[in-house]
């Protein structure tokens, strides 16, 4: 009989979760609403050729690349629909989450007046996640219970392949690796696998160029051109300087594109990059907004180059890399055997995993690229909390964020700086085609979370936020 009960019970109660739900399911009453909930349910739907057929009958015009772009819909497995903002017949303004990760979006859908409502326009923003979509915080126990799952239904789909670490005051609570480094050789991930970061090399050149102020061989309000006296643009020689180079307000642009994928295996150094892109002019006024620069990074490495009497990669292992105890990070170029270097694996190009060659510099640089481990990542976040590697001064001028970036959150020096469910975080993540990696600092509560993979973005990043949003309130006792 108390099994009945308990039974009804439970009944009752899942019952009673599913109408609460349903009550609160956002519910679209005109025809742009309509459009939105039409594209939606093609979108996430089972057949792509009936999505595709599905733009094709109801766009006015051509869809957005991106919303035809199937490594898209695998990447964030479609969208829930969480609340609408503002509708009208011909306009809809929409909140959704991707199905696969705590990420937001807002989305803005606007039809025809005159029926069947054609959509016009169909454009979407990630943006941080509203207080009102909070999600709860956990305690510890609880955290890594429902990481381990997550990690679990990851792994079996194969969005996931890599290793995860996160610590409490410094020290692992939860460390493991997953599938495979090299599947040829059915060789696993372990926790000393080293894996390619991408632009996460960000944080190591940053922390280098301050290095390089704390000892007043740089100052970060000189422009470049005082130190490469023969760069060749003299507008950017003259205008942009050391910190804005540091904080993306530089418009120094990128470099990927047609002429770094015909010359990829040809730039070896950071002078090389300086030859082919160095006679660019800026992209805006300097100073004056920010856009994510990896060549600004380059112009960084080839600056410490000059200024600091080593090479960057000499400079960084020194100072750097050493002081830290980062035994397993570097930048060899990829025509050398490194032992316990994972291959990396993407779709780019293609609808099936396969080795991500073709697509990597000769070596990695100032700008991102070069390997490490979890384990050095703690390393690297506990000798910055320690000021082991700055004093704390410029250790808080290091990651203090100095401008506002899209989708929330600022941008310091080489880190991003933001605000994650009540916690604030800093850190910086790394992604290409088959790595992704992402380390942040969330010292309020005490946590730090390192999480690195041999897998397409967002691999490893949709991990570490499912891990940051869900941190304990309060640093534990």
């Amino acid at each position: 009989m108390k099994k009945f009960i308990r039974l009804v019970q439970t009944f009752c109660f899942v019952l009673f979760i599913s109408l609460f739900s349903a009550a609160h399911i956002p519910r679209t009453t005109t025809p742009s609403g309509h459009q939105l909930e039409r594209w939606l349910a093609a979108f996430d739907g089972a057949d792509w050729d009936a999505y595709l057929e599905f733009l094709q009958k109801n766009f006015v015009s051509q869809a957005e690349p991106m919303f035809k772009d199937k490594v898209f819909h695998d990447r964030t497995g479609g969208f829930d629909l969480k609340k609408i903002e503002e509708e009208t017949p011909v306009k809809v303004t929409a909140l959704l989450q991707e199905h696969d990760s705590d990420q937001m979006a807002r989305i803005v859908v606007e039809v025809e007046a005159a029926e069947p409502h054609h959509i016009l326009r169909l454009q979407m923003q990630p943006i941080a996640r509203p207080p009102e979509l909070a999600l709860p915080h956990l305690n510890e126990i609880e955290l890594i219970r429902i990481l381990r799952k997550r990690l679990e239904v990851e792994v079996g789909s194969d969005k996931f392949a890599g290793a995860v670490l996160v610590a409490r005051d410094g020290k692992p609570i939860f460390e493991q690796a997953y599938g495979l480094a090299d599947r040829e050789h059915n060789i696993p991930n372990t926790l000393k696998t080293r894996f390619r970061i991408g632009s996460m090399n960000k944080m190591f050149t940053a922390v280098a160029t301050l290095q390089l102020v704390q000892a007043g061989k740089l100052k970060l309000d000189d422009p470049l051109g005082k130190y490469l006296t023969d760069y060749p643009n003299k507008e950017v020689a003259s205008k942009v300087t050391i910190s804005q180079l540091l904080s993306h307000t530089g418009g120094t642009g990128d470099f990927f594109g047609p002429e770094f994928d015909k010359h990829r295996l040809e730039l070896r150094t950071h002078e090389d990059y300086v030859k082919l892109y160095g006679s660019r002019a800026p992209r805006f006024e300097p100073g004056s907004r920010w856009e994510y620069s990896n060549y600004g990074f380059l112009i960084l490495g080839a600056v410490i180059d000059k200024v600091s009497g080593q090479n960057y990669y000499d400079y960084v292992r020194d100072h750097v890399y050493n002081p830290a105890g980062m035994a397993s990070t570097g930048s060899e170029p990829e025509d050398q055997v490194v032992s316990d270097r994972s291959v990396g694996y993407t779709k780019v190009g293609a609808n099936n995993l396969h080795p991500n060659t073709n697509f990597l510099p000769y070596r990695g640089a100032s700008a991102g690229g070069g390997y490490t481990t979890v384990g050095d990542l703690l390393n690297f976040a506990n000798a910055l909390r320690e000021n082991k590697l700055l004093n704390a001064h410029y250790t808080e001028l290091l990651t203090t964020g100095k401008v506002e970036t899209p989708g929330g959150g600022h941008y310091a020096y080489g880190f991003g700086d933001r605000v994650m469910n009540g916690s604030r975080c800093f850190g910086h993540s790394g992604g290409s085609p088959g790595m992704n990696g992402d380390l942040e600092l969330c010292l309020g509560p005490g946590y730090i979370v390192a999480l690195l993979a041999n897998m397409d973005p967002p691999a490893a990043q949709r991990i570490s936020e499912f891990v940051i949003n869900r941190l304990p309130a309060e640093k534990p006792k």
